[in-house]
């Protein structure tokens, strides 16, 4: 047998007694950190007993067949050998993959955030034809998304956009998407048909509780100012949107979602949340100086990650080195041979990593 992973099971087992032991609910942050660590094991466990049991059952067999004189049933136990020979490397490669290290953000809802950076209206244009490719792919795959803040120009075009998105592993679906994405096209603005090169950012935020990002509420500053959602003006005005500004790193929230003073207040605390705990990522991950042999998963802000050639109808991810078509599909909704492409080249190149490059 390739794999021995009983210390494995040995530790899944201990989990769970952990889990079983009423003590463990007076700390909720122990709770969750043993519930995510079980939960990271779980598949590499169930792949592991399944593979456990095909060798045990593949020796057996071997043993039976020794002394086996009835030929019928020879046959009978060569082909279960010769079925387990063809099954056994096949669970060896699902576990390779299993047995990688997990993110522990996975299976978190996000926060994402989508914002115009380089070329003016374009940019704007873009980031709001973007997000609402997020939106409608995310949810034809039956997440749940709602919008929490959403900046408008004078022209119409979004200038930022947030949105939750909501649902068992979010996080892992859509992380590749952090980064900056370009934009080459003729803009609407333009008469002389020429292409001009525009940018915005995304950020994919796992949402964190109140126990993972202790908020000093010495260090925000709030301030409360009239909404205008649909109606508004007939309805009795009042303070309901929420600004807020975290001091120390100057990252700001604003929240005029709902007509509710103290929806939006919640809101726009775990925005904020969100927003801190991806900055205390970004620092922690700038000096640990980390690096990749794939940069797929770095989620590095300032990278240049893809390029949506209009004229050429042609996306390239940079990470990976591949150009996909069909534009118009993708900003609709038909993102997932992106996204999958870059799931397989990350996880390849953590196999790789894991197996020194071989």
């Amino acid at each position: 047998m390739k794999f021995n992973l009983d210390s494995l099971l040995e530790e899944f087992e201990d989990l769970e007694k952990q889990l079983s032991d009423p003590e463990i609910f007076k700390d909720q942050k122990k709770v969750r950190t043993v519930s995510q660590k079980k939960k990271n094991m779980e598949e590499a466990v169930n792949l592991y007993k399944e593979y456990k049991a095909l060798n045990d059952s593949l020796e057996e067999n071997k043993e039976m067949l020794d002394g086996e004189k009835d030929e019928e049933m020879r046959e009978m136990l060569k082909e279960e050998i010769n079925e387990a020979g063809v099954k056994i490397p096949e669970y060896e490669e699902k576990l390779k993959v299993a047995l990688l290290p997990k993110d522990p953000n996975d299976d978190k809802n996000i926060m994402v955030e989508v914002r115009a950076w380089t070329g003016w209206d374009e940019a704007a244009l873009f980031a709001g034809e973007l997000a609402r490719a997020y939106i409608t792919f995310a949810q034809g795959e039956w997440y749940k998304v709602e919008i929490t803040q959403e900046t408008i120009q004078d022209t119409g075009w979004v200038k930022e956009m947030v949105f939750e998105i909501t649902w068992d592993w979010a996080y892992s679906r859509f992380k590749y998407e952090s980064g900056v994405h370009r934009v080459q096209r003729i803009p609407e603005t333009e008469n002389k048909w020429r292409v001009h090169t525009s940018a915005i950012t995304v950020a994919i935020m796992p949402e964190v509780d109140e126990v993972d990002i202790q908020l000093d509420m010495d260090e925000i500053e709030m301030k409360f100012c009239r909404s205008g959602w649909p109606g508004w003006q007939h309805a009795n005005k009042a303070d309901s949107a929420v600004h807020l500004k975290h001091l120390p790193s100057g990252i700001i929230v604003f929240c005029s979602d709902w007509r509710s003073q103290h929806k939006n207040r919640d809101k726009a605390f775990k925005i904020l949340r969100a927003k801190l705990f991806d900055h205390a990522e970004q620092e922690r991950s700038k000096a640990l100086g980390e690096a990749r042999l794939s940069q797929v998963g770095s989620g590095d802000r300032s990278e240049k990650i893809r390029t949506y050639n209009f004229p050429q109808d042609r996306i390239t991810d940079h990470r990976i080195g591949e150009s996909f078509s069909w534009i118009p599909q993708v900003m609709t909704w038909k993102l997932a041979p992106i996204i999958d492409a870059c799931a397989v080249a990350d996880q390849q190149a953590k196999l790789e990593s894991a197996s020194g490059g071989e």
